[in-house]
Parts: C-alpha cells; structure tokens; sequence
C-alpha cells in the first residue's frame, strides 16, 4: 500500500462521489459521466448492477432513470429487474421486493411500464403457478396493490378503501374471471397491516 496507491484510491473514490452526486440530480447524465471516467461499464447489466448494489444512489433517482422511456433505459431497466430472482415468492412479498431498491416515479407511464416488466417477470419465475393464467394479471393486480398502498396509508386520503371495495376493484382481472375472495382479502388484511415503501 503505497502512498501512490492511496492517492489514486482516494482520487478514485472522490470521482466515484460526484458522478454518484450527479446521478441523484440528473441520472443520465451520472451514468455518463462515471463511464468517461471509466470506473462504470457500458453494458445494461453492468450499469443495472450498480444500481442495485451501490447504496449511495438515491432511490428516488434511480425509479426515474429505470422508468425513462428511451432503449437504453428500459434495456437497463429489462436488466435490472431480470436479476431478480421471485420464485415461490407471492405476490405481495415479490412487489416489497422489487420496490425495495428504488422509489416508484410519479408518472404514470413509468410506473406503467416497471409494473409491465415485474409482471412478466414475476410470470417467469412462477411458471406453475395456477393463480395466474397470464402476466396481465399479475400487472393489474400489482397496480391494484400500490393504489391500495397509497389508499390505506397516505394521510391525504381520507375516505378509506374498504375490504369489498378492493375485492370489487379487481374483479374479473384474471382473464374476466375473478380471483379467490380469500387471496384478495388476504392481501387487503397484509397492506393494511404492512405498509410497502413505495
């Protein structure tokens, strides 16, 4: 360990702290700037690993760069939440899961289309799976899950979704058939009781 070496770790460590600091402001162009300096490599499953490893990024940050809606984005974003792995998860487990890394973004679209790739994700790790005849389902009942979230747990919302109202929302979702009563007042009764960190 010389002081060379020191030097260069340190210099190294100082660019790693503003390209990670650039990112929380403007994460494209962190992305960008880590790769020119040649410390983040170029490929998606590269950049989704850091992601999901570096604790340093901010989660708000990192759900808007993964719901952007250009090729690169949503490659990384394909990356990031196949190294996922769901198996014999349920539902509700799966979704805390996945939003444990990041913050959903506001908007719509790119909500939309995290929750289209958990879903068929989530498919794909459960292919014996009888509750769900396609990852459709999965998806509405997942989006049915984060507005249940956001119900039951945002102090703004004041008229509370009941038990039969969520049972009602969702049925027919599952290729115009209903899912079982019970699952779906089980998953009410563990969001009521639990909320996920969104």
């Amino acid at each position: 360990d010389s002081p060379e070496q020191f030097e260069v770790l340190k210099q190294q460590k100082e660019v790693w702290e503003t390209g990670i600091d650039l990112f929380n402001r403007k994460p494209k162009k962190g992305v960008l700037f880590l790769q020119e300096q040649g410390l983040l490599g170029t490929s998606t499953k590269e950049i989704a690993e850091w992601l999901l490893t570096d604790e340093r990024i901010d989660k708000i940050f990192i759900g808007e760069y993964l719901g952007e809606n250009d090729d690169h984005s949503k490659e990384v974003m394909y990356a990031y939440v196949d190294s996922m792995k769901f198996s014999n998860m349920d539902i509700v487990a799966a979704l805390r899961h996945f939003l444990e890394g990041f913050r959903l973004p506001g908007e719509a679209q790119k909500i939309d289309r995290l929750m289209e790739k958990f879903a068929a994700r989530y498919c794909e790790c459960n292919p014996t799976n009888t509750l769900f005849t396609c990852a459709d389902t999965v998806y509405v009942l997942a989006f049915s899950i984060i507005m249940l979230t956001t119900d039951l747990h945002s102090p703004q919302v004041k008229n509370k979704m009941t038990k039969e109202q969520y049972i009602k929302l969702n049925s027919g979702i599952s290729e115009n058939n209903d899912l079982p009563r019970e699952y779906l007042s089980q998953i009410y009764d563990e969001i009521a009781g639990h909320e996920i960190k969104m």
